[in-house]
Formats: C-alpha cells, sequence, structure tokens
C-alpha cells in the first residue's frame, strides 16, 4: 500500500517540474519587460537630444543646404 502512495506522489512530482519551469520563465518575461521598458525611455531621450542638436546645428548654418567642398578647397560636384 506505501509503495502504490509513493509511485502515486512520485508520478506527481513529474508535472511540478514543468510547473516550475513555467513560473521561472514567467519571471524572466516579466524581468526582461521591465528592463526594456525602463531602457527604451532612455534611447527616447537620446534620439530627442540628437534631433534637437541637429536642427539646432541646421538653423544655425544658414541656408541650411549641404555644400560638397573637399579638403584641397575645389568643388565636389
Amino acid at each position: 500500500m506505501l509503495r502504490a502512495i509513493y509511485r502515486f506522489l512520485k508520478h506527481q512530482d513529474l508535472g511540478q517540474d514543468v510547473a516550475e519551469y513555467c513560473l521561472i520563465t514567467g519571471l524572466i518575461v516579466l524581468i526582461a519587460s521591465g528592463i526594456f521598458w525602463h531602457v527604451s525611455g532612455g534611447i527616447q531621450g537620446m534620439w530627442g537630444t540628437a534631433n534637437t542638436t541637429l536642427v539646432a546645428g541646421n538653423s544655425n548654418s544658414g541656408s541650411g543646404s549641404v555644400s560638397t567642398t573637399d579638403t584641397r578647397g575645389t568643388s565636389g560636384h
């Protein structure tokens, strides 16, 4: 009788491993989502700063057109 109970309980433990792996996987997904959400704000801030700098540089350059002049001072057209 005890052997039958032991075999039954041993058989039931096999499903526990799968449940534990699912819980660990879910925890990893939540942590990765949190990291992604936190980092995406930093990336948006970085692109916003780069955009502001480029717009300011373009407005300070005068006409906003780019000339192609090589290092010898001749036109690159």
